[in-house]
């Protein structure tokens, strides 16, 4: 019988079980065990087979309860026992995933692996919170972009060229520094009226969604009280929320979102 060991980097989406890929449902089904990130939603995590090994490796803010150096050492254990693993991962795995980290370290100890993309946090949140990432005449390109540094270390991107307003800027694990990235954005030109939406948890049942300005964000979204995961987005796009969103019956995902708004 052929060694059917590997690891799978599945993208188990921003959350939906709909918004699966084919190939990561199937895997969900053939896996001897499943290691899994805090992200992955509860609905989804319910697909998985009874009988199945589950391992939780979710790291939240300022708490890593299973370094990023054991789960890659775990991951190497469980392929050399002879187990299909899928390692499941919020999102797309090479989206601030850290599936790439992972990867190296497979490809390093000859352990076969395979990624499976997964439908990313920014296009699955902002469709549904019912805004495109670009549009004809608001914003010709997009940025993805990371709140959150190593070590907690201080923010240091190229803020200048970040605050473009022909530009949508999609931040992840942005919310503990929302204050700070607005601050910098507008002290470097980018209007303090550009609009601006914090979505936590998008696509799923639960959703609740902000829209305010850029100036504004950051009190409107802490008085709303969110709860991670969290996304932070920036740019004219969201203007046109009130057209295609839920306000009006439109979107494309059937979720009862929650809204506060200062439009």
């Amino acid at each position: 019988m052929p060694d059917q060991s590997a690891v799978f980097l599945v993208g188990a989406g921003p959350g939906d079980p709909g918004l699966l890929t084919l190939r990561a449902r199937a895997l969900l089904d053939e896996a001897d065990v499943i290691v899994y990130d805090r992200l992955v939603s509860e609905e989804i995590m319910a697909l998985v087979p009874k009988g199945t090994a589950r391992i939780s490796v979710g790291k939240q803010p300022n708490c890593h309860p299973v370094p990023q150096d054991e789960i890659n050492t775990l991951l190497v254990r469980l392929a050399r026992a002879g187990r299909k693993v899928v390692r499941l991962k919020g999102g797309d795995p090479y989206l601030f995933g850290r599936g790439s980290e992972e990867a190296r370290y497979l490809h390093a100890n000859g352990v076969r692996f395979e990624v499976i993309p997964g439908v990313s946090s920014a296009s699955g949140c902002s469709a549904a919170a019912g805004f495109p990432l670009t549009h004809r005449g608001l914003a010709s390109s997009v940025r993805y972009i990371t709140g959150h540094c190593r070590e907690d270390t201080d923010l240091d991107l190229d803020w200048r060229g970040l605050a473009d307003p022909d530009t949508t800027l999609v931040v992840y694990m942005g919310m503990a520094n929302m204050t700070q990235i607005a601050v910098r954005l507008i002290a470097n030109g980018l209007p303090e009226t550009t609009p601006a939406a914090a979505i936590s948890n998008g696509t799923r049942h639960d959703q609740r969604r902000v829209i305010s300005t850029l100036g504004e964000i950051a009190d409107t979204s802490a008085a709303a009280q969110l709860e991670s995961p969290v996304l932070f987005i920036i740019g004219r796009v969201i203007e046109l929320a009130s057209e295609l969103g839920f306000a009006s019956g439109g979107g494309v995902f059937n979720v009862p979102t929650k809204e506060t708004s200062l439009a």
